[in-house]
């Protein structure tokens, strides 16, 4: 069994060890593509993979049809927007995330970005403190989970709406469950989402929500920009000169929105959520352990597409 690592963004070099011992410690063969240009390097390297390891790479038709004994492909991280799922049912290919590999490095980010947002830029002004404030957790999965223990620290109020979660892991949590998303907004300071690019939310978030945040709120992005109906929000930041909006990435609309509204918005250069030591290693080491317990057991417990 060949299991390829196609990363156009490679892994660490530390993570990259981690995942030849497990691959090693199966019996199995790997094969590394880093820092490939061309779309056909990825084609001709997947040709003849059983399993295949991806971090934001595109995994489209193309490449099923280009690899006819492919099982298996794992996206090391929690979004996997970047892969057809469609095809991969279609051509009988097993795809998996996994979750919860990154979830701490993103969490930090949104209070890093909180904080940046609280104090300005750290410009010199007198800015604002988190403690003491409502921060609302728009999904409550691994990452909200920890934005929640995180804000714990800071002495904030938490609250989450997850229809996926019962209540009572909210409740164990130290956070109070919210079943209307109006409600949401309306009574949090800091809304952080954490809701993944789907039809039903892509678009999803704009003026109609973003005006019902408090006066001063700030809206805090870590999921996928695709989520923001942007230019519904730059119609609300327009009448609502108050509120804030940060970023992990770039809007379609950022030379616009840094353009008019300066030090109220502040977006990461790339989506860097993920991007630390300790998550990329996190997250490499699970793709190769769950690409070898698919490949030898048949096992897809982190298994997205039907």
């Amino acid at each position: 069994m060949k299991i390829l690592v196609a990363t156009e963004k490679p892994f660490a070099a530390v993570a990259v060890e981690g995942i030849k011992e497990v691959v090693a410690e199966a019996g199995y063969e790997l094969a590394l593509l880093e820092k490939y240009t061309s779309r056909q390097e990825l084609l001709d390297a997947v040709a003849d993979a059983d399993a295949l390891i991806v971090r934001s790479d595109k995994v489209g038709a193309d490449l099923f049809d280009a690899a006819p004994k492919l099982k298996i492909v794992v996206r090391a991280g929690a979004g996997y927007d970047n892969i057809d799922l469609e095809a991969a049912t279609a051509h009988g290919v097993c795809v998996e995330n996994t979750p919860g590999q990154n979830s701490n490095a993103v969490a930090e980010l949104v209070f890093g970005l909180a904080v940046m947002a609280a104090r300005n830029h750290l410009d010199g002004t007198s800015g604002t403190e988190l403690k003491g404030k409502n921060l609302g957790i728009h999904a409550f999965g691994q990452v909200g989970r920890n934005v929640a223990r995180i804000a714990k620290g800071f002495g904030m109020e938490v609250s989450a709406l997850d229809p996926y979660c019962p209540d009572e892991v909210m409740v164990e949590a130290g956070v109070a469950p919210i079943k209307e998303l109006t409600d949401l907004y309306k009574t949090s300071d800091y809304l952080s989402l954490h809701i993944p690019a789907t039809a039903e939310t892509k678009g999803s978030v704009g003026y109609d929500l973003v005006t019902l945040l408090p006066k001063g709120a700030t809206l805090i992005n870590t999921a996928r920009k695709e989520v923001i109906d942007e230019q519904g929000l730059i119609k609300a930041m327009r009448e609502r000169s108050d509120i804030k909006y940060v970023a992990d990435i770039r809007p379609d609309a950022a030379d616009e929105m840094e353009a008019e509204f300066g030090k109220r918005v502040l977006f990461t250069p790339k989506k860097m959520g993920a991007q630390t030591a300790e998550a990329n290693i996190n997250a490499g080491i699970a793709a190769a352990r769950q690409c070898v317990a698919f490949l030898r057991d048949g096992i897809d417990r982190f298994r997205v597409n039907k």
